[in-house]
């Protein structure tokens, strides 16, 4: 099994700075024709229908409403665009899978995602939600197998933490490990959270802190800051 990142104080604290202050909705996009222009860098949050996604982004900015939550299935129906202090915009995906909707519209919501996924050039990283108490499903295996063909980088991060037993988060994590270790658009590391509980959260923010600094690090030596560029091992 892959060591865990490690983050200094320093990071941590970078990763609070970057989340605090004032973060808002943006937009909403239903379409590719609907999306607002790429300009900043983008991170993206993906995952199973009622995975937590809306949750971890409100536990990420110490926001309670900011992401809409439900316990239905499939209430994200478009890309959700969040803007805060930094130049950075999140962007909540609808869940995918199982949603209380017609067959025709999770089926648009399947291609907006993959298209959005394929063609966005800020997107800098998609975090792929996974239910610590399920781990990795088929389904999510097509979300990784689209992000891979697109070179788009992705890490995993367990949702959900704090309903399961230690032992189970533990073996829950090695075998997500052991399912991406070969997928080179993975970043080798996982990380569990609750958004209930906060656990992991700290952790997150420092993660994305560090990715956005290197992102703007490559802007800075003249390359463009949406170029897809594969994970670091």
């Amino acid at each position: 099994m892959s060591a865990a990142t490690e983050f200094s104080d320093a990071e941590i604290e970078a990763g609070r700075r970057l989340f605090a202050g004032e973060w808002s909705f943006l937009s909403a996009a239903g379409s590719l024709a609907s999306l607002p222009p790429a300009r900043t860098l983008e991170v993206a949050f993906a995952g199973r229908s009622n995975v937590g996604k809306s949750s971890l982004i409100n536990a990420l900015t110490g926001r309670r409403s900011l992401a809409r939550t439900s316990n239905t299935p499939g209430r994200t129906q478009e890309l959700i665009f969040f803007g805060g202090p930094h130049r950075m915009m999140l962007v909540d995906l609808p869940g995918y899978g199982y949603a209380a909707a017609a067959k025709s519209k999770v089926a648009a919501w399947t291609r907006l995602i993959h298209a959005y996924l394929n063609g966005r050039a800020t997107l800098a990283r998609v975090y792929v939600l996974i239910d610590a108490r399920h781990g990795l499903k088929a389904v999510d295996e097509i979300i990784l197998d689209t992000l891979g063909q697109a070179a788009v980088s992705y890490e995993i991060v367990l949702t959900k933490s704090d309903q399961v037993t230690a032992a189970k988060l533990a073996e829950c994590r090695r075998t997500t490990l052991d399912s991406i270790h070969n997928r080179p658009a993975a970043f080798p590391d996982i990380v569990a959270t609750s958004a209930h509980t906060g656990d992991g959260i700290p952790t997150l923010r420092a993660a994305i802190g560090r990715l956005i600094r290197e992102r703007e690090h490559i802007a800075g030596r003249g390359s463009d800051p949406g170029r897809r560029v594969p994970s670091c091992r």
